[in-house]
């Protein structure tokens, strides 16, 4: 077994094994309630919903992409480009690229944040180096924060296949604010 089938056999296994964890915590598409996520930082949140005790988000199962760890700082988000994901010129939409990038850079920007604290991307830019087809196989954002201010946060993801190979990659200004 080749070096990129090893690691494409590994983020399949461990997506699903993310997946299964978020199953048996009884997880499931949604919307936080409140008191779900009262008092806890940006990270226990996203923790808290790989362990499956808070919903995920929609957006996952509607362009089948999942959320993979989580560290201060850091997110991983895995997906693998299917027909429905298609531009009329025959390649993964843009939009998919972005999503995914953008689920990554605001998840890592959320993982750094105190309790009470939220955000929203004030700003994205993304760019696709590479097109991506069905036969990409899983493709992996991992966003990195590179500043956690009070008002202001930055970021930087890029998406990658089992070989290494770039795809795409972007930046995110962040607005930091107090949650209700």
């Amino acid at each position: 077994m080749s070096a990129e089938e090893e690691t494409r056999a590994r983020w399949e296994q461990e997506l699903e094994a993310a997946k299964q964890r978020m199953r048996e915590g009884g997880g499931k598409a949604g919307l936080a309630r409140p008191e779900q996520v009262a008092g806890k930082t940006g990270l226990e949140v996203m923790q808290a919903m790989l362990a499956g005790e808070i919903p995920y988000p929609h957006i996952t199962e509607t362009l089948d992409f999942g959320l993979v760890e989580v560290g201060h700082g850091l997110a991983v988000f895995q997906g693998t480009p299917q027909l429905k994901h298609y531009n009329p010129l025959g390649s993964v939409h843009g939009g998919w690229f972005a999503t995914l990038l953008d689920s990554a850079l605001g998840c890592a920007v959320h993982t750094t944040l105190p309790a009470g604290r939220g955000y929203t991307t004030a700003e994205l830019g993304v760019n696709i180096v590479r097109a991506a087809t069905l036969k990409s196989g899983p493709l992996r954002a991992i966003g990195k924060v590179i500043h956690s201010g009070r008002q202001l946060a930055t970021a930087e993801a890029r998406i990658v296949g089992p070989d290494d190979k770039l795809y795409a990659h972007a930046t995110t200004t962040c607005l930091v604010f107090e949650a209700r």
